[in-house]
């Protein structure tokens, strides 16, 4: 149990990390995406921008429920492992969640796209800690 609990919370914090440091690079590298999000349709409240700084934990948790799971199913090195959850979980999570976003929403295409490159690399980021803290 102390190992199930100790990699989720490294993968939380990475996440954490990650997801701070996507921000900022994202407005530095990419201004003109980072533009659409003055868009009305964002909500730029102050009472909710802890949910954006909750979000690692969340998919932390759940991608760590995953990986306890389906682990068994995940052959070769440790890398390859955590790599493949994290594709598996684009595929099976990310994309379809976009797809729905993409066709109720009025966002662009290039802001999916961008989210779903930014969670398929986060769930990458959390299977390769726990392919190697919890095989």
């Amino acid at each position: 149990m102390k190992r199930v609990l100790t990699s989720y919370f490294t993968a939380a914090i990475v996440l954490l990390a990650f997801s701070y440091a996507a921000l900022y690079i994202s407005i530095y590298f990419f201004p003109k995406i980072a533009e659409q999000y003055f868009d009305p349709a964002f909500s730029s409240s102050d009472k909710r921008t802890w949910l954006y700084f909750m979000h690692p934990f969340i998919v932390a948790l759940a991608l760590k429920y995953f990986w306890q799971r389906f682990r068994h199913m995940f052959k070769g090195h440790s890398v390859w492992r955590g790599l493949e959850v994290g594709l598996v979980y684009g595929l099976i999570a990310i994309l379809p969640a976009m797809w729905i976003t993409f066709s109720g929403i009025s966002i662009s295409i290039t802001v999916v796209v961008t989210w779903i490159i930014y969670g398929t690399i986060q769930a990458c980021i959390a299977g390769l800690i726990y392919a190697k803290m919890n095989p």
